[in-house]
């Protein structure tokens, strides 16, 4: 991960999208994965639970569970509520990650791939910049605004990834996708 400067182990595909998503989200300082295992009561007996991770960040922690939704049992249910009461206990915040929308991974991805420090030697982040100080550009016109099209699009999905620029996640990242200036970018 970016955030945190470090490779963080996962077990499934779902919990590899989660990482991503934590890294693009952004304000997170350290990630653990399989934080605790988790002992509790229950009416038939006592149980065991280690939730997936525990993401660190400015406002405490998060503790997290990583189940595709159509795999959620009633026995998974009783082990998240046990996780959100331990989480509470401890102060986090607890979330139970059962999916993402597809065009929300598929833009993840796309993102993720310039989520490296990029060197800028032609200016092209300030055409940019520059493009979308008017208010926001569909992607494919932003890019078409510079000198290099085609470089650009890097240096377009770069700043979004480190959010100088913004996008609606909502909705597909192509070229119709609305770009605007964040303030993160503003006097960067």
């Amino acid at each position: 991960m970016v955030s945190t400067g470090r490779h963080h182990g996962f077990e499934s595909i779902a919990e590899q999208r989660l990482l991503l998503a934590l890294d693009f989200a952004g304000g997170v300082s350290d990630v653990l994965g399989q934080p605790f295992r988790l002992r509790f009561a229950t009416g038939s007996g006592w149980r065991e639970h280690i939730p997936d991770f525990l993401a660190v960040t400015a406002e405490g922690g998060l503790l997290i569970d990583v189940r595709p939704g159509e795999r959620i049992g009633d026995d998974d249910r009783v082990c998240f509520a046990a996780a959100r009461e331990a989480a509470l206990a401890a102060g986090w915040s607890y979330l139970v990650v059962t999916g993402w929308r597809p065009h929300v991974q598929t833009g993840l991805d796309t993102l993720s791939a310039q989520r490296r420090p990029l060197r800028d030697p032609l200016g092209l982040q300030s055409e940019l910049f520059t493009a979308v100080a008017s208010g926001p550009r569909a992607f494919g016109d932003l890019v078409a605004a510079t000198r290099l099209p085609a470089v650009a699009r890097a240096h377009a999905l770069h700043l979004i990834w480190h959010r100088r620029l913004g996008i609606d996640l909502s909705a597909p990242l192509n070229d119709a996708a609305k770009v605007w200036a964040s303030l993160a970018g503003v006097g960067r």
